[in-house]
């Protein structure tokens, strides 16, 4: 087996490790907020203090340009064993709504030497194949991301201290193994100076910017889907007295099927391109956004589990790919930062979606607030399409 082979496997299991700190808070918010009083809507300022630390992050290390100048490897490791202290710290006793505001906030910084440290990397191995490549890269943070769910419904037997610990030492176990298996790729240019204007400058290539702006609408939907399938699911299951869900289990299952979209999505881009397939995911995604008022009437729970199922897989399809075109767009010498101030903007903005529908939610009984989360999807969709992309 080449070096190549297996260094995808490593990149894909560090990868799934490391991102399931993002929300490790959520999935035990009940506990959460019955051990330390909170409020219901802890749910919305906890998860957005992981992605203001995410935003903040990537924007220091874009304008440092530190995946570049520095071994992403050895990068990641330092801010996965850091990102894993952050979320132990959520275990000791005496919180506060701010300490734990605090430590998620720290949590999502350095994640940002993870996520796109880790696309980084998979450039550096990966000329040909990239969006397959970060097909896989990308399911593996999906699985990451709702594994947390999984790990409550398997250890209901446990304390909630036993997920966060859990957790803990496999986002620790990830960065190791990047350490001591993934040495610097062979496509690796490093940035030999710092440069804050690569930043601004990149955005002036219009491929590039094109790219960037459909990623945009794109994460307007994701994060808030993901927050609120619970929710979703919460709110069917209230309207339909005969209803009862595991809601945990389902809420893994919903999220993590994405993982296979994004495999999926990386196949079919070898053959039909990144930017079509991204396209069509985007429209897609768009359209369950429009329509999901409608299906909380489904009277068969099952159909309505299913259009969850769809709508878990074409909502994150799209992102490998965009990031595929973002990487393609750019000098390889700024790839590491390109990604990174991308994905930067990117989560910038799922705050502000999951603000807007929380506080919607908190005001209105109306299923109808789900639809704005179309927005980004429309605005993605035009900006995206108006002249051709590279493929």
């Amino acid at each position: 087996m080449s070096k190549s082979k297996y260094i995808l496997p490593i990149i894909i299991i560090s990868q799934f490790c490391c991102t399931s700190l993002w929300f490790a808070s959520n999935g035990v918010m009940t506990d959460l907020i019955t051990s330390f009083n909170l409020d219901e809507i802890a749910l919305s300022y906890l998860t957005s203090s992981v992605q203001f630390g995410f935003i903040i992050g990537t924007l220091l290390f874009a304008l440092l340009t530190i995946a570049d100048r520095f071994s992403p490897s050895k990068v990641f490791f330092v801010c996965a064993v850091l990102g894993a202290f952050f979320n132990l710290r959520l275990v000791f006793e005496n919180q506060t709504f701010l300490t734990l505001i605090g430590m998620r906030f720290l949590t999502g910084f350095f994640l940002a030497g993870i996520y796109p440290v880790g696309m980084k990397i998979a450039t550096d191995y990966y000329n040909k194949g990239l969006g397959k490549s970060l097909g896989y890269l990308v399911g593996a943070l999906v699985l990451g991301t709702a594994l947390p769910h999984l790990l409550k419904d398997l250890m209901q037997g446990f304390s909630w201290k036993t997920i966060i610990i859990s957790i803990t030492v496999l986002a620790a176990f990830g960065g190791l193994l990047m350490l001591l298996f993934v040495p610097n790729g062979p496509y690796r240019t490093a940035g030999k100076k710092l440069d804050i204007t690569i930043c601004f400058s990149i955005f002036k290539n219009n491929k590039f910017r094109k790219a960037a702006f459909g990623y945009f609408g794109h994460m307007w939907e994701l994060y808030a889907f993901w927050t609120f399938v619970p929710i979703l699911l919460k709110i069917y299951e209230n309207s339909h007295s005969d209803v009862s869900f595991n809601i945990p289990l389902l809420s893994f299952i919903i999220i993590g099927t994405g993982s296979l979209a994004c495999v999926l999505g990386g196949y079919l881009s070898e053959k039909y391109s990144p930017k079509n397939i991204a396209y069509l995911a985007l429209l897609f995604s768009c359209i369950c956004c429009l329509i999901s008022p409608l299906m909380f009437q489904l009277k068969n729970e099952n159909l309505f589990i299913a259009f969850l199922l769809f709508w878990g897989m074409v909502v994150v399809a799209d992102s490998p790919l965009f990031s595929t075109l973002v990487a393609q767009n750019v000098d390889a010498k700024n790839k590491g930062t390109a990604l990174t101030i991308v994905n930067c903007i990117g989560f910038a903005i799922t705050i502000v979606s999951i603000q807007l529908i929380s506080g919607y939610k908190d005001s209105t009984d109306s299923n109808a607030i789900f639809m704005l989360l179309a927005i980004g999807p429309i605005l993605g969709l035009f900006t995206f399409s108006r002249k051709k992309v590279n493929s």
